[in-house]
């Protein structure tokens, strides 16, 4: 009989426009954790397909439905993947043992809206290709080398954009945390302008932890990943421990 503990499950969900292949970087850096990286609808495999809230929780819930009988789950997610990720987590609040949020503490409501849509309004006369190029010099430049530089995407997924922001807009927000149950770790960079709300977010959740990458910006997770990957390993540790068996009675006398 094999008495081992199963290693937690490790669901990572990514940002705008990138795809699973952004963790591509963290099988290697990651240890003790089933690591299982999605596509968002628009993104990576699923190019072409509808953006929406329901179809990104439904991509997530297949991951985490996936795992072994009683496997502790971690859910992270990146930018647009940490929002979806909350959404999964308010409706499913008793599903998880960790909930991760990396750069998706900024309140998307107000004038960041104006932000958002109209950077998407001046997409179309960039071009995607064009505006990943740009983009993913920017990346480098911040500190992506390696294989997290040789993954970065093509403009490909830019045509879910407006979409995909359009559902942050509408369904994400600090109050999705209120009724999470478990330990919710909020990640930012010292200069990521998505952690403005940060303290909003963690007033939310009965057990926040709130952590600043210094000298990183909203992309660390390809240009800081093994500060990112030590965070995530502490997660998935905690995550062990939650999902630990109490244990057994023992007889005395």
């Amino acid at each position: 009989m094999n008495d081992s503990p199963v290693l937690p499950r490790l669901v990572l969900v990514h940002g705008t426009r990138m795809n699973s292949a952004q963790w591509d970087p963290y099988r290697t850096l990651m240890h003790d954790a089933e690591v299982v990286a999605i596509d968002l609808p628009g993104h990576g495999v699923r190019v072409g397909e509808e953006f929406t809230t329901d179809g990104a929780v439904a991509a997530i819930s297949a991951a985490v439905d996936g795992r072994a009988p009683d496997q502790p789950v971690v859910l992270a997610g990146h930018s647009l993947g940490g929002y979806m990720a909350s959404v999964y987590a308010a409706r499913h609040p008793d599903v998880l043992d960790v909930l991760v949020l990396i750069g998706a503490t900024a309140d998307p409501v107000g004038p960041l809206t104006a932000v958002y849509r109209g950077f998407a309004a001046i997409l179309p006369r960039v071009g995607p290709e064009r505006m990943a190029r740009v983009a993913n010099a920017v990346m480098r430049g911040l500190g992506a080398k390696g294989q997290a530089a040789d993954v970065l995407p093509d403009g490909s997924a830019y045509a879910a954009l407006p979409a995909a922001w359009e559902a942050v807009i509408a369904d994400c927000g600090p109050g999705l945390l209120q009724g999470v149950r478990c330990p919710v770790f909020l990640v930012n960079g010292q200069w990521d302008q998505m952690r403005v709300h940060v303290r909003r977010y963690a007033a939310l959740t009965p057990y926040p932890r709130v952590v600043t990458v210094p000298h990183a910006t909203h992309l660390m997770p390809s240009t800081h990943a093994p500060q990112v990957a030590a965070l995530l390993q502490e997660a998935v540790g905690l995550a062990s421990f939650r999902g630990r068996p109490a244990p057994r009675p023992t007889m005395e006398g």
